[in-house]
């Protein structure tokens, strides 16, 4: 199979949108990003694409209230889902974001891998592992990616990385865990290749 790799940066906002109804036709090939409000899932979009803002970074956690949609060229496309699992939101919008999220891995069949984002300091809470289960429930291929791993020293990292690749195999999913770093750019090639991969897989 020949794999193609594709410009992210010539990625594209289309639309923000409160739930699946409101999103395009669900055909071509998406790729989500899921995880806590704090693990940095803006700033991975941003390195990823080599775009400062194309996804918002905020100081303020939980601001990806949205499913955002952009377009890395046509009918191939990475998706921004809301960010879970922040306090400081109330309830009844942390429920509506929680079902905008199931109903999008449920039901929007153009979904072909989900890049999972934790911090790497505090990886596999509840919400982490529901998002990962669900996946692995759909056979949706998973990446998980420890985020902010310039945070830690070498031999720490290397440890949280293990631990989470033991906690994860249980599951018998197809799921890969990686380190990454926004800043130091760190595992942004990896994403890559595995964005590649699963976009020229669904393509066959």
């Amino acid at each position: 199979m020949a794999i193609k790799n594709h410009n992210y940066h010539m990625t594209k906002f289309v639309i923000s949108a409160p739930d699946i109804r409101h999103l395009p036709k669900d055909t071509g090939i998406e790729v989500a990003f899921a995880g806590r409000s704090n693990a940095g899932k803006s700033s991975a979009l941003n390195a990823l694409t080599q775009q400062k803002s194309l996804a918002r970074t905020s100081k303020t956690p939980g601001r990806t209230q949205l499913i955002n949609l952009f377009e890395v060229e046509e009918g191939i496309r990475l998706v921004d889902l809301p960010g879970y699992g922040y306090a400081e939101v109330p309830e009844e919008m942390k429920r509506k974001w929680q079902q905008a999220l199931g109903e999008y891995l449920q039901k929007r069949e153009c979904i072909k891998g989900l890049v999972v984002l934790m911090d790497i300091r505090h990886p596999l809470k509840d919400l982490d592992m529901q998002m990962v289960e669900w996946s692995v429930a759909m056979s949706i291929p998973v990446l998980v990616l420890l985020t902010k791993a310039d945070k830690l020293a070498s031999g720490a990292r290397k440890k949280q990385l293990m631990d989470v690749r033991q906690a994860l195999a249980p599951l018998n999913g197809d799921i890969e865990v990686e380190y990454f770093s926004a800043p130091k750019k760190i595992g942004i090639d990896k994403l890559r290749i595995k964005l590649d991969n699963w976009y020229s897989t669904a393509a066959e």
